[in-house]
C-alpha cells in the first residue's frame, strides 16, 4: 500500500520530491517504493530525463487506475468511521441538478424511513465503468439509446423529461408569453451535453430558424438556471428542476409549450445482484417518482 500511494502521488505531481513532501517522507524513500513497485510488476512506470521523470504509457493507465482504488478505499474508510456499526451506506454517481432539485430535498423523508442508510454522492454527466469506480448507481439523464448501450448494466426508468423555456421576467418586459417565432429573436442559453435541444424544440413548433444552435453555452443545469435568472437569455429547461424558481416568479415560462423529450431520468446499476442497500433505496426512489408520473420499468 505505501508503494502504491508513493506511485500515486508521484504520478500525480510528476515529482518524487513534491511526492514525498506530501507524504512526509524523504524523496529516496519515494524512490526506492517506486523502484519496488516497478520491479513487482516488472514495467516500468516511469522515464527518467535530463530534466525530470515522465509516466511511460503503461504508468499512465495503472495510475489512474490506482488513483480510483485509492480514492475508494478512503471513500469507504470515512464511511465507516463516520458511522461504525450503525447501518449501511450507498455512494450514488448523480447528475449535480437533478440531484440538488429532485433528489436531496426529498432525502429527508427516506432519513426518517430508514435512519441507518447513509448516502454518499459524487458528480458524473456520462458514462463510465462500475468496474473502475466505487459507486453502487447512477443518477442519470439519457436516451434509451443511451442507457441501452452503457455496457454491463441494468436500468429502471424514474422519471420522463418535459421541457419548457423559461426566462427572468425582467428579459420578457412587458412582451407577456412569446410565440415559437419569437424566441427565435431571443437570446437562447444552450446546454454543453445537449446541443441540438433548441434545434428540436423549435422543430417540435414547425419551426425553421438558423440560430437554433447560437448562444452561451453551459456545463450544467444549475448554470443555466443562473444565467437565466440573471437575465442572459432564454433557457430550455426540465420542467421538474426549475419548479422552485417558477412558484417563486425567479423564473417565468417564456412559451408554454412544453415538449416531452426523448431523454428520462434512470437509476442505473451494475448488471449483477444488487445490496440489500441498494433494494431499498430503489424502492424508495421509485415511490418518489410515482406521483409525477413516471412509470417505473427496466430501460
Amino acid at each position: 500500500m505505501q508503494a502504491l500511494s508513493c506511485f500515486e502521488a508521484a504520478a500525480r505531481h510528476q515529482s518524487f520530491t513534491r511526492a514525498a513532501q506530501e507524504l512526509s517522507l524523504t524523496q529516496g524513500a519515494v524512490s526506492r517504493q517506486v523502484a519496488a513497485l516497478e520491479a513487482f510488476v516488472g514495467v516500468p512506470l516511469f522515464t527518467r530525463t535530463q530534466h525530470g521523470m515522465a509516466l511511460t504509457p503503461s504508468g499512465v493507465d495503472y495510475a489512474r487506475q490506482v488513483a480510483a482504488k485509492l480514492e475508494a478505499l478512503e471513500r469507504d474508510t470515512l464511511g465507516l468511521m463516520e458511522r461504525p456499526g450503525q447501518g449501511d451506506s450507498l455512494t450514488l454517481a448523480t447528475v449535480a441538478t437533478f440531484a440538488s432539485r429532485w433528489l436531496i430535498p426529498r432525502l429527508p423523508m427516506l432519513a426518517r424511513e430508514q435512519p441507518d442508510l447513509l448516502v454518499h454522492f459524487d458528480i458524473r454527466t456520462r458514462p463510465f465503468l462500475f468496474t473502475d469506480t466505487g459507486f453502487d448507481a447512477a443518477l442519470y439523464a439519457g436516451t434509451p439509446d443511451q442507457v441501452r448501450q452503457w455496457a454491463g448494466t441494468q436500468a429502471t426508468r424514474l422519471l420522463p423529461e418535459e421541457v419548457v423555456p423559461v426566462c427572468s421576467p425582467r428579459l420578457l418586459g412587458n412582451q407577456g408569453e412569446l410565440t415559437p417565432e419569437a424566441l427565435t429573436r431571443m437570446p437562447l442559453l444552450q446546454q454543453m451535453t445537449r446541443p441540438d435541444a433548441w434545434r428540436q424544440w423549435f422543430e417540435a413548433q414547425g419551426v425553421e430558424t438558423s440560430r437554433a444552435t447560437y448562444g452561451s453555452r453551459y456545463e450544467l443545469f444549475l448554470m443555466q438556471v443562473a444565467a437565466a435568472i440573471s437575465g442572459l437569455g432564454v433557457a430550455l429547461m426540465p420542467t421538474l428542476l426549475v419548479q422552485a424558481e417558477l412558484a417563486s416568479g425567479e423564473l417565468v415560462v417564456a412559451c408554454p409549450r412544453p415538449v416531452r423529450g426523448e431523454r428520462s431520468y434512470y437509476l442505473v446499476q451494475p448488471a449483477q445482484p444488487e445490496r440489500p442497500a441498494l433494494s431499498v433505496f430503489k424502492e424508495w426512489l421509485l415511490r418518489q417518482a410515482e406521483p409525477m408520473g413516471a412509470l417505473a420499468e427496466r430501460g
